[in-house]
């Protein structure tokens, strides 16, 4: 009998604003190939007040809390606007991460993207240029908050067929 082939796994990177302000977009790309994955999806936006506290809901009871939210909606920056992207394939997140290096940017190995391009401001800010997903379970909940299922190119997590006055396809 044929073994089910297992899905390819998926993680959210986001570019965030002091790396776009710091015109560091293409560096950051150039690493990040380095883990052999592949771009399933990528957008350019704003970061909404929601959609900041939705994505850091578990770290709401930090001190930094309103701080790391003015800092993803480019409060900090004269960029507002972040790139999302999907990555996929065998261990993605676990690449992607190392690739990363550690949150705090004095923490992180100097050959990794934050060890070279982070820096933690005078206020305590970890200007950290990027986010990447920690977990399976973290990576689909982040992918399905910020991005729509038709967004993605490759199928990432199940889907239904939503009716309304347009019909659209949506997370289950």
């Amino acid at each position: 009998m044929p073994q089910k082939k297992k899905a390819l796994e998926a993680t959210l990177v986001v570019i965030k604003p002091d790396g776009l302000a710091k015109s560091l977009t293409g560096n950051i790309l150039t690493r990040l190939s380095e883990a052999k994955l592949e771009i399933a999806a990528a957008k350019c936006l704003r970061v909404s007040r929601a959609l900041a506290e939705e994505h850091y809901h578990a770290l709401k009871h930090k001190p930094f809390f309103t701080e790391l939210i003015r800092y993803i909606t480019g409060g900090y920056h004269n960029r507002r606007k972040v790139l999302a992207f999907v990555y996929v394939g065998k261990g993605a997140i676990k690449k992607v991460r190392e690739l990363g290096g550690a949150t705090n940017p004095e923490e992180a190995e100097p050959t990794t993207i934050r060890g070279q391009y982070g820096r933690i401001t005078t206020r305590g800010v970890y200007e950290n240029v990027i986010h990447a997903s920690e977990s399976p379970t973290e990576a689909e909940r982040e992918i399905k908050l910020w991005f729509e299922p038709h967004e993605i190119i490759f199928p990432t997590y199940p889907t239904k067929k939503m009716k309304k006055t347009e019909q659209k396809e949506v997370w289950k």
